[in-house]
This record gives C-alpha cells, structure tokens and sequence, in this order.
C-alpha cells in the first residue's frame, strides 16, 4: 500500500506593493497589508482542522505573516531560501514603466518557447530558479515522518514548482494561475505527485 504525503501549497497574502503594481520579487521584503492579514485569516480559518506536521516558508517576511496563526497554534516551521520568489532584478522596487513592461513581455514570451536561460535586467532565469527549488523540494520530501505539510511560497516562484511537481516544461508555468492566498494541493506517493487542488480559493469567499 502507497503511503501519501498531502503537500497544501499556498502563495502569500496580498502587499501594498501587489496592490500598486510594484515588482517584489526575492529582493524586496515586504509586509502584509490589510487586505493580505485578512486572506491569511480567511485561509486559516477554513484549514486550520488539518493537522500540519511541518510549515516550510521562504526567507521573505510575507510568507511567514501569511501563515502565522498556524505558528502560533505550535506548528513548527522552517524557512527554506530556495523558495524565494525569482528575482527580478532591475525591476524590484518599481512600477513597471512602458519599457519594463516590453522587457518582461520578452523574457515571458521567451520562457514560453523553452528558452529557459532568459532574464530580466539582471534577474534569475527560469533553469536558476528551478535548480534552488529542486533543493527545497528533496528536503521536504526527506523529512518522511512529515506526512502533511504546508508550504508558503510565492507567485512566479509557485507557477514553476507546479511544472517542476509534475514534470512539465517550464514553458507551461503561465497555465497554472495563482492568486493571493490560492491554495494547490498536492500528493506524492512516494514516486509522483498528483494535483489535487488547483488555485482554490474557495476559502476566500
């Protein structure tokens, strides 16, 4: 008989820069704001039945307010820098201009069509991105005693774990949408994982 780990993979709540179209990105540690507390409240109190054995967030202080009243229940948590939102380089700390906004367009068309290597002005490409969460990935699945655990993580970051989970191509990351405290759920069976929920936000309603 399998044995399944149940993987909740959650993005953050919202951020005043998310609200005013600012680029965050790994470089820019913000809070939540009003709205962002009150999805994290929302999340919690819709899942706060399931018995977490483990949280794992990135090294980004939005992730953690995300899920903070898991915390405060006793879950313990680790903070995991390989999932870290991609960096956006040039473009963290800003309102995207017209000429930024072009760039990007590129550099997303490019990822589109396989060409994983592409960056903004000084960013991380899709393949640098991957490789650090192929990391967090093998250590929350070394921790076999864990067999349901929450993950905090963020947006661009999450549409490429959800490739690398299922074994698709990078090029398919704009198929998975996400949202701020949208939840994935997952399976693993000890070979795979299996997609359960897909940006549910029932939660939030």
């Amino acid at each position: 008989m399998k044995k399944y780990k149940l993987i909740y993979i959650v993005r953050h709540g919202e951020t005043e820069f998310n609200k005013l179209g600012i680029v965050q990105g790994s470089g820019v540690d913000t809070d939540l704001n009003e709205t962002g507390l009150f999805q994290a409240k929302q999340f919690f109190d819709n899942y706060q039945n399931i018995d977490f054995d483990k949280i794992y967030i990135s090294a980004l202080k939005r992730t953690k307010q995300s899920i903070q009243s898991f915390i405060d229940k006793g879950i313990h948590y680790k903070i995991l820098p390989e999932l870290n939102e991609i960096s956006w380089g040039e473009f963290e700390g800003k309102v995207q201009d017209f000429k930024e906004r072009e760039f990007y367009q590129k550099a997303v068309s490019a990822w589109n069509n396989g060409n994983y290597d592409v960056s903004v002005a000084q960013g991380e490409t899709p393949n640098q991105l991957q490789a650090r969460q192929r990391i967090a990935v093998q250590k929350i699945l070394a921790a076999s005693e864990e067999k349901t655990v929450l993950v905090c993580m963020h947006g661009r970051a999450l549409k490429s774990m959800v490739c690398l989970l299922l074994n698709q191509p990078l090029s398919m990351m704009d198929e998975y949408q996400h949202t701020n405290l949208g939840l994935y759920l997952f399976a693993h069976d000890g070979e795979k994982f299996e997609l359960i929920k897909r940006n549910d936000i029932e939660h939030l309603h």
